[in-house]
Order: structure tokens, then C-alpha cells, then sequence
């Protein structure tokens, strides 16, 4: 795969597998047991987590902690927590009140296997199952500026002004018979963008980077987040149940306000490269050359699910 990056060994599919796995046995040593009480909300919770899914946003936090020098397992725990806090999103996305999804990841979705009860509860937990990993990690007292500035940041991102804001402004825009350019990018920024951001500044703010390098990490953010909207939007129209794990041509047929209704499909398309082109270019002016942040940004728009 050619790139300005320093690619790890193997290219971006090995960095993905290895990063995805090291996350996974993380995430099984946090989260409590299936048989601990309650089990059955323990086991909705573990149903949701483990059915699959990129783990996108705690490898943009690793990856962000590498380009700045660190040590991916200086920041693996509070990566983890990113993940928690995303699969919370995802069961309440889900549920009947918003998206009702049946299927998720390619497995029945939350509410379909264990009820809309338990999958509120189970969303609600690994929220702050989330926000206690950032508190509570990394050791030591030497990170704890660094620790309540994560804890600001991932806040800030998923509050009203960030991604329920955004979940917010994507229900009011099911009532726009004409969605505008401007409520499309305000909807997307926030619902999907703000927590791709705050993850890739989480693991740049453990790694120790200054206000410059936190800023051009942080465009870099702003542009792969765009990017992952207007691709998941492209593969809603183009591609099948069985390739994206949920269901497909959703989106248009409950009148959500999408980058192909706004732009129709090509100039979508040309808004993809142009973000991720940005993206790169953005992440090849980091130290060690972005490290593998530009072969992400590339995965982002060349992904099938």
C-alpha cells in the first residue's frame, strides 16, 4: 500500500488485527463477567460489545499515542473505554424510539435478544462502565492532569454539544423535506465525528502532545469523522445486509437527512476523497510521519462495511 507513512510491518491490516485483538482481551479483563449479578445485564452487555465491530476508535486512540511516542499500552485501558462508550451509543441507536434496528455487527441487536428494558440498562452501564476507565486509568498520579483532561474531552464530545446533540438534530431532520448542506455537516460532525475526534485526542493528551500537535490531530479528526459519515451513507445505498452486518437502504426510506439525499451519490463520492485526502495530508505533517494515521484514513473510505 503506498504511503508517506512509516506503515507498520504487514500494512494496515495487520496493524488493524493486532490492535483489534489487544483491545479485545482488554476489554474482557474491564467489563464484569456474564454469571457475575446481574448476569442478565452483564451478559446484554458483553452480547453487545463482543458481537464484532472495527474497534476504530480505540485504535485511532493507540495510534494517535504512537505517533507521539508512546507506548499503545500506556493508553489500551482509556481506549477501551472509547469502545464502551461507543457500543453504549450503538444499543440506544438501535432500539425502537430511534433507528429500531433488528441487527447490529451482523448478530441481533440488544433489544431484540434480551428486551428494550435490560438493553437501556445495559447501554446506560457501559457508559459508565466508560467514564470509570477514564478515571480510573492510567496508574499513577502522574497522570492525573492528563487523566481529568481526557475525562473533559470525551465529555464534552458526547454531551448535548457533541454526539447526543447530534442523535438530536438527526431525529428534527426526519421532519426536512429539504435538508440542507449546513444541518447535514452539523448532524454528522457531532453524531459520529465528535467521538472519532476526542479519541484520537485522548491517546495524543496521554502521550504528553502540546496544544500544536493536539490541533493538527485534532483536523485530522474532523476530516476522517466527515469521511466515515459519507462512506457509512454511500454503503447504505450500494451494498447489502449481509456485507455491512445491519440492515441497508434504511436510512433514505425513514427520511434521515444523508450525504447521498443532500449531494446525490457521485458528488458523495468526491467528498469522500476529498476529506480523506485532506486527512493524510494532515497526518503526514505529524512527527514520524503520521505513523499509521494516513493508512487509517485510507481504510476509512476503501471499507465495505
Amino acid at each position: 500500500m503506498p504511503t508517506g507513512a512509516e506503515a507498520p510491518a504487514g500494512g494496515v491490516a495487520e496493524y488493524l488485527a493486532t490492535r483489534r485483538g489487544e483491545v479485545d482481551r482488554a476489554l474482557e479483563r474491564l467489563l464484569p463477567p456474564g454469571d457475575a449479578w446481574p448476569s442478565i445485564l452483564h451478559r446484554a452487555i458483553r452480547h453487545s460489545v463482543f458481537a464484532g465491530g472495527k474497534r476504530l476508535r480505540p485504535i485511532l486512540c493507540l495510534a494517535a499515542a504512537e505517533v507521539l511516542g508512546a507506548s499503545s499500552e500506556d493508553v489500551l485501558e482509556p481506549a477501551c473505554g472509547l469502545e464502551m462508550i461507543h457500543t453504549y451509543s450503538l444499543i440506544h441507536d438501535d432500539l425502537p424510539a430511534l433507528d429500531n434496528d433488528d441487527l447490529r455487527r451482523g448478530v441481533p441487536t440488544c433489544h431484540v435478544v434480551f428486551g428494550e428494558a435490560t438493553a437501556i440498562l445495559a447501554g446506560d452501564a457501559l457508559l459508565t462502565h466508560g467514564l470509570g476507565v477514564f478515571a480510573a486509568y492510567p496508574k499513577g498520579e502522574k497522570h492525573a492532569a492528563a487523566k481529568i483532561r481526557v475525562l473533559e474531552t470525551v465529555v464534552e464530545a458526547i454531551g448535548t454539544r457533541g454526539m447526543i446533540g447530534g442523535q438530536m438534530a438527526d431525529i428534527e431532520a426526519e421532519q426536512e423535506t429539504r435538508p440542507t448542506a449546513e444541518l447535514l455537516t452539523r448532524i454528522h460532525e457531532n453524531k459520529t465525528g465528535r467521538l472519532m475526534r476526542a479519541s484520537l485526542l485522548c491517546g495524543a493528551i496521554l502521550a504528553g502532545g502540546d496544544d500544536e500537535k493536539l490541533a493538527a490531530i485534532d483536523r485530522y479528526g474532523t476530516r476522517i469523522g466527515l469521511a466515515f459519515q459519507i462512506k457509512d451513507d454511500l454503503l447504505d445505498v450500494e451494498s447489502d445486509a449481509a456485507t455491512l452486518g445491519k440492515a441497508s437502504n434504511k436510512d433514505a426510506a425513514a427520511g434521515k437527512a444523508t450525504f447521498p439525499v443532500v449531494w446525490g451519490v457521485e458528488r458523495s463520492r468526491a467528498l469522500l476523497s476529498e476529506n480523506i485526502a485532506a486527512a493524510v495530508a494532515e497526518a503526514q505533517a505529524l512527527p514520524r510521519g503520521g505513523g499509521v494515521l494516513p493508512d487509517l484514513a485510507r481504510f476509512i473510505g476503501a471499507r465495505r462495511s
